[in-house]
């Protein structure tokens, strides 16, 4: 199999019946990563889906690949969220093609909208920086109370609480679409990945 044969588009009707095998992707990648992903329905992944601000990945009629976005504070902040592969189909370059697919997405729906992300991963760190991405502490990101909700169902969500929702185990990063642009350094996610590790071993152990 190679790239071409994968068509990652914008999720559609069709793609609803997928939602419960979706969930069972993000679920399964947190496992095997060791790192917390709050838990979606498919109630939930279904929603995003039919309010258009989805991304699948598919090979054929399998999906192998899904990202969101959610808007939040009114639409002054979008989030991309749930990135997920089928293990069968990663390194092979298709994160990086879901990841620009999803931002694609959001600068369409949400043209002035800062975007955001946070993650523990430091490939996706990665992808975030080609993309404009850049780190920033959780205090740069949205205050709106229903997307930190959205953290109850990560198993890192009283690391968050304890630290009064300054720091966790995730790396925030950010696009402000109103920011000077300018070549972002490679070793940006490097960087911020080995400061992370600093900071959990003298702030939330």
């Amino acid at each position: 199999m190679n790239n071409d044969q994968v068509s990652v588009m914008f999720a559609g009707e069709e793609h609803i019946k997928y939602a419960d095998l979706i969930c069972d992707l993000i679920y399964e990648s947190a496992l095997q990563r060791g790192t917390g992903i709050a838990r979606r329905s498919p109630d939930y992944i279904i929603d995003k889906i039919r309010g258009e601000k989805a991304v699948v990945a598919m090979y054929g009629d399998r999906l192998i690949g899904f990202s969101y976005i959610e808007s939040w504070g009114h639409g002054d902040y979008v989030a991309t969220s749930g990135l997920i592969v089928d293990p069968e189909f990663r390194k092979l370059g298709l994160a990086a093609r879901i990841k620009n697919k999803t931002f694609e997405l959001a600068r369409r729906r949400f043209p002035f909208a800062k975007i955001f992300s946070i993650t523990t991963s430091l490939p996706v760190m990665k992808l975030n920086s080609r993309l404009g991405y850049k780190p920033v502490t959780f205090s740069e990101l949205t205050t709106d109370e229903e997307f930190w909700r959205g953290c109850e169902g990560c198993v890192n969500y009283d690391i968050l609480c304890r630290n009064n929702r300054k720091m966790c185990l995730c790396y925030g990063m950010l696009y402000d679409p109103k920011a000077t642009l300018r070549k972002q350094s490679r070793t940006i996610p490097y960087v911020t990945w080995i400061s992370n590790k600093v900071r959990k071993i003298f702030h939330l152990k």
